[in-house]
Order: C-alpha cells, then structure tokens, then sequence
C-alpha cells in the first residue's frame, strides 16, 4: 500500500515538474522574443526551433514515464493547432510571422492543460492548452484600445475613433519611431486610415509632411508578443479567462 501511495505521488511530482519546465522554458524564451521584438521589430527563427524542440522532448518523456492519463486523444489538437494558425496567418488575422511560428511552437510545448499544485486557478478548460494561451492574449491585446483612449484623454486629445487606435505625434518623430501613420493624402486631401496596410511608411510620412502638417495621429507597432508572453503566463495561472467568463455570464 505504501508503495502504491509513493509510486502515485512520484507520478504526480513528475507531472508538476514537467509543466513547471513548460512554464519557466515558454517564459525565457518568449521574454527574450519580446525583448528582440521591441527593439527590432524581429524574433529569431531559432527561438521557435528550440521551444519545439523543448516540447517535443517533454512529450516523450511524459510518453515513456507517466503517460497522458486517458488523454493521448487530444495530442491530435497539435497538428490541428498548427494547422489553423497557418490558415489566420495567411487570412491576415495573425500579422507577424514570428508569432505564427511562436503559437505553432507553443502547440507543441504545451499540447495539455498545465497543472501545477492548485493552479490554474479556474480550473480545466475545455479547449487546447495553446487556443487558450492565444484567447488569454487576445484579451490583453484588447486593453491596448482603453489604455490608448486614457492616455489621450490625460492629454485631452479625444478625437474619435483615432484616440483609441494611436496618438498624436511631432512628424520628425515619427520617422525615427516604430510607428504608423493614421493618416494619409488622398487626391490632396487627408484622410483617416483605419487599419493600416502594407504601404510605404516612409513615403506616406513625406507626403504628409510635404503638405505642411507637423503633427499627425499614428499608432504604435506593439508587438503581439509581449500579449502572447502574458497570455501565456496566464494560462498557468489562472486557465482560460475567455471559457471562465462566459461560465459567469451564461
């Protein structure tokens, strides 16, 4: 019997200690991501490389010790994973390459809900471990609209709808910032850009500077994945805030 209870709680201790290698490897190599991504706007190829690698490593290790606990059926959510975050990367609904490859990857590091001691603190979602960490960061991303609209509102520029989507900026600067123009000459007038698209930044500053304005609505290029690294630490943490809510609202 006392065997039995050791041999139970080894197990369980190996499961932790997996999900806490998940936790502290996706935490590193996303942090450092981060970190390239604000200064260069980029995010080494090799980063991806090595966190599936990471993952892939951990699986067969859980494989050849522990198990899945009846769950080898949602491993097929990897492929499945991968699969629909190539499809939103080609719809333009995920922009940066790096963050498609970072979810792919992150698919494969945490393929099963994470349980470490009495965490997450919602408990089991029903999705995959790597959709929630995506709906947990897609959530932190919808905050950056309020948290524009209070920093223009402190500034007392409310202008809709650009004091939630950027703020105002000084031209000269915008040259040197990681930055969009909100803005643009259209047949010589100027003209309010909802989304951004794949234009010329630089030309389109000139033309707007050339018409003598000094100063212009922008939006800044916030990396996604800084959203992405707190969504992920999150998923640990509390579970999937998205299935949570909608629990309280139904």
């Amino acid at each position: 019997m006392w065997n039995f209870i050791t041999f139970f709680e080894n197990m369980q201790d190996l499961s932790i200690s997996l999900d806490i290698i998940r936790l502290i490897s996706g935490i590193i190599i996303l942090s450092y991501a981060s970190y390239t991504d604000i200064k260069t706007r980029r995010a080494s190829n090799y980063l991806w490389l090595i966190l599936a690698i990471i993952g892939v490593i951990l699986l067969i290790i859980q494989y050849f010790t522990i198990g899945f606990n009846g769950n080898e059926m949602q491993l097929i959510f990897i492929p499945i994973m991968i699969g629909l975050v190539y499809v939103l990367f080609q719809l333009r609904l995920i922009f940066g390459g790096a963050d498609a490859k970072a979810l792919m990857a992150i698919a494969i590091l945490v393929p099963l809900q994470p349980i470490i001691f009495d965490y997450p603190i919602f408990g089991i979602s029903l999705m995959p471990s790597a959709w929630t960490i995506f709906s947990n960061s897609i959530i932190i991303f919808l905050f950056i609209p309020i948290s524009l609209f209070m920093f223009n509102a402190i500034k007392l520029n409310i202008k809709f709808p650009y004091c939630f989507l950027g703020y105002k900026m000084n031209i000269q600067k915008a040259k040197e910032k990681f930055v969009w123009p909100l803005e643009k000459i259209v047949d010589g007038k100027r003209k309010f850009v909802y989304m951004p698209k794949e234009f010329d930044v630089d030309e389109e500053i000139k033309e707007l500077e050339n018409a003598g304005i000094k100063e212009i609505w922008v939006t800044p290029k916030i990396p996604f994945m800084i959203p992405l690294l707190i969504g992920f630490i999150l998923t640990f943490i509390l579970g999937d805030i998205l299935f949570y809510l909608m629990g309280i609202l139904v």
